[in-house]
């Protein structure tokens, strides 16, 4: 069959012809088709000679299809749901009710929120596959500005321009002690108390914003700390004070990584002002249907937070 023939044929003909080949009757596909009788009789008309195949066998009678008219019927049919597929997979996808999502986010944020934003978002929206990619602070922004990432959850109490955000609760630090620590008894812990501590800290490349948060704080508390490792994941962080190898302060969600040989600790209340910042993060510039149904699952689980 000639290529370019094939180019030239019309939705509408190809369902004129279907209804033809299913009614064996002009007047009743006509109907079907919600057309009158003479446009859909010039429609197969004119298919026949752009195919240069006899599709139909008709008197004043009946009307049967040709042998040639079975095989092309097979092959229109499967074209046209072929189509009406795609058509429905677009409309799907303009409406955000279909695609796919990479959202970035850190290690500590999947104990403090994101776990429940993408929860909501499969429920609301299955046929959305959100991607859960871990990637550190500093790297998702750069990967939400080049529009590598479609939203983020990161470690930040500022994001830059170019970028729209959402915050999301904060959370208090605690003291994350070793386990066997003279002091891991104690209901809560001055600051004041770690002063000849070393700290094991998060390193300030990864994530400078809770780095320098987490050295104004103690600095507050009259502290200058001895720095004797930087982790690039908060569980490296504990991993580390588990074996004795410093004290830290870390988000209270981390208590619920259940990682044995620590004990985790409130601060004091003249301490008790340090708090952990977090933002979901998006570009302004790069929201599609499925990235607004996302958000808006997020801001209905954290209204109070949303601006």
């Amino acid at each position: 069959m000639d290529h370019h023939a094939l180019r030239g044929i019309k939705l509408q003909s190809l369902r004129y012809f279907v209804a033809l080949a299913e009614e064996l009757h002009f007047g009743r596909a006509a109907d079907r088709c919600a057309v009158t009788q003479p446009p859909l009789s010039k429609a197969i008309k004119n298919l026949e000679e752009m195919l240069n195949v006899r599709l139909f066998e008709r008197d004043s009678k009946q009307v049967q299809t040709t042998p040639a008219g079975d095989a092309f019927y097979a092959d229109a049919v499967r074209m046209l749901e072929s189509l009406d597929r795609a058509a429905d997979r677009a409309r799907r996808i303009d409406s955000g009710l279909q695609g796919t999502l990479e959202i970035g986010v850190t290690g500590t944020l999947l104990y403090r929120g994101a776990p429940a934003v993408v929860a909501l978002s499969s429920s609301r929206i299955p046929g959305v596959e959100v991607m859960l990619r871990e990637v550190a602070t500093s790297d998702q922004i750069h990967a939400l500005m080049q529009g590598r990432l479609d939203a983020g959850f990161l470690n930040s109490s500022i994001m830059p321009s170019g970028l729209a955000s959402m915050p999301l609760p904060d959370e208090p630090f605690l003291c994350c002690l070793p386990e066997h620590h003279p002091m891991a008894s104690i209901p809560r812990i001055s600051l004041e108390l770690l002063a000849d501590e070393r700290f094991v800290m998060f390193a300030r490349d990864v994530a400078p914003q809770y780095h320098d948060n987490i050295l104004s704080i103690l600095t507050r508390a009259g502290i200058t700390p001895r720095l004797t490792h930087a982790a690039r994941q908060w569980l490296t962080v504990i991993a580390m004070v588990a074996n004795d190898m410093g004290v830290a302060l870390v988000p209270a969600s981390l208590e619920r990584t259940g990682m044995r040989g620590v004990r985790f600790l409130p601060l004091s209340e003249a301490d008790a002002g340090a708090y952990a910042h977090a933002h979901l993060a998006w570009n302004p510039e790069r929201v599609s249907a499925a990235l607004r149904n996302f958000l808006n699952c997020a801001a209905e689980l954290f209204p109070s937070e949303t601006p």
